[in-house]
This record gives structure tokens, sequence and C-alpha cells, in this order.
């Protein structure tokens, strides 16, 4: 039994090395391919977590490279400090690449926890933080804009609510005093005997039944 255990170990080891040998020659499929054989030699692999993290994460494969190394900081001893903040570390950008900013924050911050004097992950951290103080920003002023044209929607309803030109035209016109010919005769007689005065009196007249002017909504 004892033999079967080494045999198996060497396998994974083994598999590890070569999944390592293609990351390095830039293969990272076939380096994950071999990665996850070694995982299946020996589930509990910290190099085979680690290691397959850093290989689905050069693929773009965010979400399942970060399961990898949260599971790979899991199983490093809590004695192994450069190990344990490694993983968060790279949990950190792994997630701080799939867009959750938020949570990679708190990933740098574990890692500083564990080694205070990681100057990389302290930029990394810094760097995380002014990503997010943007994007809230962003998220405040499309908020905003989104209230603007609200408030100009509400506006342009109740300028499209109002009457238009031609109804207020009819409106005017139906309020306009009609003048009969006596009237006017005598309006023309007391233009005679007292012209500026009837003339003010005519103006006002004309400024009554004028009616509102509304203003265009440009």
């Amino acid at each position: 039994m004892l033999f079967a255990v080494n045999l198996m170990a060497q396998k994974e080891n083994q598999l590890i090395r070569n999944g390592n040998k293609l990351y390095e020659e830039g293969k990272f499929k076939e380096a994950e391919i071999d990665y996850r054989k070694a995982l299946e030699k020996k589930p509990e692999s910290v190099k085979g977590s680690f290691n397959l993290g850093n290989s689905l994460y050069r693929q773009e494969n965010y979400e399942e490279a970060a399961k990898n190394f949260a599971g790979a900081e899991r199983l490093i001893k809590d004695s192994d400090v450069k190990g344990k903040s490694a993983a968060l570390h790279n949990l950190g950008n792994t997630l701080l690449k799939d867009k959750k900013i938020k949570e990679s924050i708190e990933a740098y911050k574990q890692a500083l926890r564990i080694n205070p004097t990681d100057d990389e992950t302290r930029y990394n951290l810094a760097w995380a933080m002014n990503q997010l103080q943007q994007q809230q920003q962003q998220q405040q002023q499309n908020k905003d804009n989104k209230d603007d044209k609200n408030d100009d929607k509400k506006e342009q309803n109740q300028q499209e609510n109002k009457p238009n030109d031609q109804e207020q035209q009819k409106e005017q016109n139906r309020e306009k005093p009609q003048i009969s010919k006596q009237d006017a005769e005598r309006m023309l007689e007391a233009l005679k005997n007292d012209e500026q005065k009837t003339l003010d009196k005519v103006n006002q007249q004309k400024v009554k039944a004028s009616g509102v002017t509304i203003e265009k909504d440009w």
C-alpha cells in the first residue's frame, strides 16, 4: 500500500512538472490537462490547484481560476505565509479581471493581513480601490443622467398635453370680442375727439384679447 501511495505521488509530481513545462511554453490548455490529471491522482494537491488556477487565468477562465486559487488557499497551511498570501494575491487578480472589484479588494486585504510586507499586493489593492471609486462615480453619474432624462420626459409629456398652436389660435379667436359696425364708428368718432386717450384704451383692449402665449420647448 505504501508503494502504491508513493507511485501515485510520483505520477502526480510528474504530471505537475509536465504541466509546468507546457505552461512556460505558453501552452496553457495543455498544461491545464496535466494539472487536472494530477488532481485526479491527488485531489488535495496544493500545487495542482494553484497551477491549474494559473493556467485557467491565462485562458481568461476567471470563474474557474478563482475557485482553484480559493481551494489552494484553504489547503495551504497557515504557517506557509508566502504560499497562502500568494494564493490570495492571485485570487484578487482573478476577481479583478472578472470585474468583481469589491471581492478582489477583500482578497488583497486578506493577503496583506497574512503578509503585510507584500508591496505588490499593496499596489494592487490601491489600484483596485481606485477602480472601485471610479466605478461608483460612474454609477452616480449614470443615475444623475437617468434622472435628468426622466425629468425631460416628464416635461415633454406636460408640453404634449398642452393645446397645440392651432387649438390655441382657435381658443384665442373665440376669446376675441367681435366689434360691430356701430362700435367701430363710435371708436372713429372718439379718435377725432381724444385721439391719444382713445388709442390707449384700444391698445389695452387688444392686449386683453390676445390671450396667453405658450413658449415652445426647444
